[in-house]
């Protein structure tokens, strides 16, 4: 079935509906509740990724100058040269004097070339430092440990920015619109705090100056001196150095460390048969490899002729012997060099050894898995890679780096060869391959290649093939952009991805159609479901000419149809939809195949929205026994159903049967998916609503934070799951008088669902609404008032004057004995 469909949920302050496929299967989205409690401030410790090196050769100068302005807080200093200088080998070295002439201080390693780079740097500490939520790669990370910074009880801290280089990272460019919601600068997340110091590295002088805040703060970083340089190669090379030959070799290299490490381990690599005399004769024999890579800065490799090239001569150098010496290695830097240089996933490496056959069609090496003899020779590739000192292994396990400079000549040298565009090609039919649809199971592939998929998304292909592969992880990425409530960038990424469609396989072609459904469960996330209707009549349509009427991809679009119908109370045709639908699928896949069992809770769905309990009823009873004859009594989509028929059973003020089934649902989720899972979640929330209902109230508020907690843990502080959990913990307070609380709770989910989902979206009026009773309960009338007329003005524009949620906003003031049956009411159906 392509396209979304829905099942009923539990009506209340919970609701069940989280998208599965964007092309097909059925959404369930749930909504749950628990705070987080504090943490205890575990013991200093350090995260810079590298252990010390032996060979480092002190600079005085440079250490003197570190010990005078980074040694007391709230300083902000910067190390700024060119790449390969040895600005971060200077800042590890003070990282690791900072923590053994000073144990009781924290020292944070951050890396800082790309914003989600920032980001994950912000997570892995979140997570040492075991702040609530850190587990989630969806946390908002940035706040927790901004505001950990912040404090000075935690003790003293060192943070070391390296590869500040791209200052838009930190700060927006000039003329972006600030109005529009964006998320604050990152450079808003670098506290100035008395317990705290700052030491930036960057090839950008203007990036540095920006982020120390003076000219002043900034330390250009030289080559090294004569005395200097002879020391590192001779630590490198030990009883292999040769005094006459260094003098000459360093004056080539320039003195920069990178390329005498570089050579070194070229020397070592390849003795005796290579020696320092030697590596000098082939360098200066090396011009005819120079010419494509003279005049190339780290800014543009084809601007600037006067510019040092040494180290880009080094590694030309460097790269022909690794090919000459075993291609697959030299094929694997190539390969590497597409990616983000940090965290460079080994499982991705490995995967493309099993898929790829080379370049020109031939095997590029055997197909192997982990546990075959075979994967020796990636194991040899990575080790040539490393030895040269191209590659190197992080803290992070199963995840590697490339220096930014090392990746930027392998680019340069591919280009030469003639050889960018088909690597480009390779990483993205790898990434198109690997990048997995956003399930909530798949949220930690999604995350490791996310940093990597950048300059892939940005480019347009213009060969037919590769925009499939492209326009496929274009679709993905907008599935687990929707699935981590991004919708504004899941749109996005959809609708280039439906152009791409059009543009490659026309209008009326099966998997075009599926990109209209794709963007119409997208704008529906929003509140956008005038738009989104189009967008499914327009699938349906296409569907019925090109497909037929009884296709399951056209059934799924009548499907998909009803639901933006539901959406917004038109529940008529959306029920003559979902019983179309039905038909078909009775006809076509049989009463009992799922496709046809999902189509029964769709329909279950929009009678319980018209009052049509005891069908709903029946219908979800008839949902139920089909899965748990096909499927199982502990598949999810069972434990689904289960939940379905505790709503309606609730709606009918059947409290004990729906607590029933409400706890069935429960334990299963948690014996097959776990404690934590979102489905988990949702079914906590779902029974606390039924708990609220009976007036179990302080059960019901466990259950609900329970919940909340989950959901900021897995989804995120701002996820709209976690807002609607926010929304669900204040309307049991409130159920309990406990106002205060109650407003702080509203407060919170109508700010966050303000920023995540917009002033008009449905969920955020909702919030407004909610809000308002509690100021009604507190006898704050004039203000409740105001705010219910400015939520029933804009409920109007968003939804219409004749939508059901429009109206009933106006007769609680009055009536407040309907509270609580109207927020279950409201929020069922509005996030159904």
């Amino acid at each position: 079935m392509n396209g979304p469909t829905f099942q009923a949920g539990l009506a209340g302050q919970n609701v069940i509906a989280a998208p599965h496929a964007a092309d097909g299967g059925t959404i369930n989205l749930h909504f749950n509740n628990q705070p987080p409690g504090p943490s205890a401030t575990p013991r200093p410790f350090s995260t810079v990724p590298f252990r010390r090196d032996p060979d480092f050769v002190e600079r005085p100068d440079i250490t003197a100058w570190l010990r005078k302005h980074c040694s007391q807080p709230p300083s902000r200093v910067a190390l700024v040269g060119l790449g390969g200088i040895g600005k971060s080998q200077l800042a590890i070295q003070y990282a690791y004097e900072e923590r053994r002439s000073s144990p009781s201080t924290f020292v944070f390693w951050v890396h800082a070339s790309t914003k989600d780079r920032f980001r994950e740097a912000y997570r892995e500490i979140a997570h040492r430092l075991q702040l609530p939520g850190h587990n989630d790669p969806k946390t908002d990370a940035l706040w927790l440990v901004f505001n950990w910074l912040c404090d000075e009880n935690n003790g003293q801290w060192l943070m070391v920015l390296d590869n500040a280089d791209d200052i838009d990272v930190f700060y927006p460019k000039r003329g972006t619109d600030q109005s529009t919601g964006a998320q604050k600068p990152l450079a808003s997340f670098l506290p100035q705090t008395d317990n705290g110091r700052i030491l930036v590295t960057s090839r950008s002088r203007d990036a540095a100056a920006r982020l120390t805040g003076s000219t002043q703060n900034v330390l250009a970083i030289q080559v090294m001196n004569d005395s200097q340089a002879q020391q590192l190669l001779r630590k490198k090379l030990g009883d292999k150095y040769e005094e006459g030959a260094a003098a000459d070799l360093l004056r080539a290299l320039e003195c920069l460390p990178l390329a005498i490490t570089q050579a070194g381990a070229y020397i070592l690599q390849r003795w005796p048969e290579e020696s320092l005399s030697t590596y000098l004769a082939k360098f200066r024999r090396g011009e005819k490899y120079k010419a494509g890579l003279l005049g190339r800065d780290l800014g543009d490799l084809r601007r600037d002729p006067s510019a040092s090239n040494s180290v880009a001569q080094t590694w030309q150098i460097t790269f022909d012997q690794i090919r000459q010496e075993k291609q697959s290695a030299a094929d694997l830097l190539m390969f590497m060099s597409q990616f983000n240089p940090q965290g460079i996933p080994r499982w991705v490496l490995k995967s493309d050894r099993r898929h790829w056959r080379g370049i020109d069609g031939s095997w590029a090496g055997n197909s192997w898995d982990d546990g075959d003899d075979r994967n020796d020779d990636f194991e040899d590739d990575l080790h040539i890679l490393r030895q040269y000192s191209l590659v190197a292994v992080t803290m992070q396990k199963g995840e590697y780096e490339m220096h930014a400079l090392v990746q930027f000549c392998t680019r340069a040298w591919l280009l030469l060869s003639d050889d960018e565009q088909k690597w480009k090609r390779r990483f993205l039919q790898v990434m198109a391959r690997e990048y997995p649809a956003g399930t909530y199971e798949n949220w930690t592939k999604c995350q490791q290649l996310d940093p990597h998929i950048e300059h892939v998304v940005k480019e347009n292909p213009t060969d037919k093939e590769d925009t499939k592969k492209w326009v496929q992880l274009l679709t993905n990425i907008g599935r687990y952009r929707a699935t981590a409530g991004k919708y504004e960038e899941a749109e996005q990424m959809t609708r280039r991805a439906l152009g791409g469609r059009e543009k490659v396989l026309g209008l009326e072609h099966p998997d075009t159609l599926g990109s209209f459904n794709n963007l119409a469960s997208v704008l529906q996330a929003q509140g956008k479901y005038e738009e989104a209707e189009q967008m499914n009549r327009r699938a349906l349509g296409g569907r019925e000419k090109v497909l037929g009427l009884e296709h399951p991809d056209t059934l799924g679009s009548f499907n998909n149809l009803a639901s933006v119908l539901q959406a917004q109370g038109k529940y008529e045709e959306a029920e003559q939809m979902n019983r179309r639908a039905l038909g078909g699928m009775e006809k076509v896949l049989g009463p009992e195949h799922p496709d046809t069992l999902t189509s029964v809770s769709n329909l279950a769905s929009v009678l319980q929205g018209q009052g049509k309990y005891e069908e709903a009823e029946q219908m979800n009873r008839r949902a139920l026994g089909g899965r748990e004859k096909v499927l199982g009594l502990e598949h999810p989509s069972t434990l689904w159903s289960v939940s379905n028929l505790a709503s309606v059973l609730q709606a009918q003020g059947k409290y004990e049967d729906a607590e029933q089934m409400n706890r069935r649902a429960l334990g299963g989720s948690e014996k097959v998916l776990g404690l934590e899972h979102p489905d988990t979640l949702t079914s906590v929330s779902n029974l606390a609503s039924v708990l609220q209902a009976q007036g179990k109230y302080k059960e019901a508020e466990q259950m609900n934070r329970r919940a909340l907690g989950g959901y900021e843990k897995v989804l995120g502080l701002e996820h709209p799951s976690t807002l609607m959990s926010v929304s669900n913990v204040a309307l049991v307070l409130q159920a309990q008088g406990k106002y205060e609380e109650a407003e702080q709770m509203n407060r919170r989910a109508l700010g966050g669902k303000e920023k995540v989902l917009g002033l008009e979206h449905p969920d955020t009026l909702t919030s407004m609404n909610n809000l308002a009773f509690v100021w009604k309960d507190q006898g704050r009338d004039g203000d409740a008032e105001s705010l219910m007329e400015e939520c029933v003005q804009l409920r109007q524009r968003v939804l219409g004057p004749h939508h059901p949620h429009t109206p009933l906003v106006l007769l609680v003031p009055q009536y407040p004995c309907l509270y609580l049956c109207f927020c279950l009411y409201l929020c069922f159906y509005l996030y159904l």
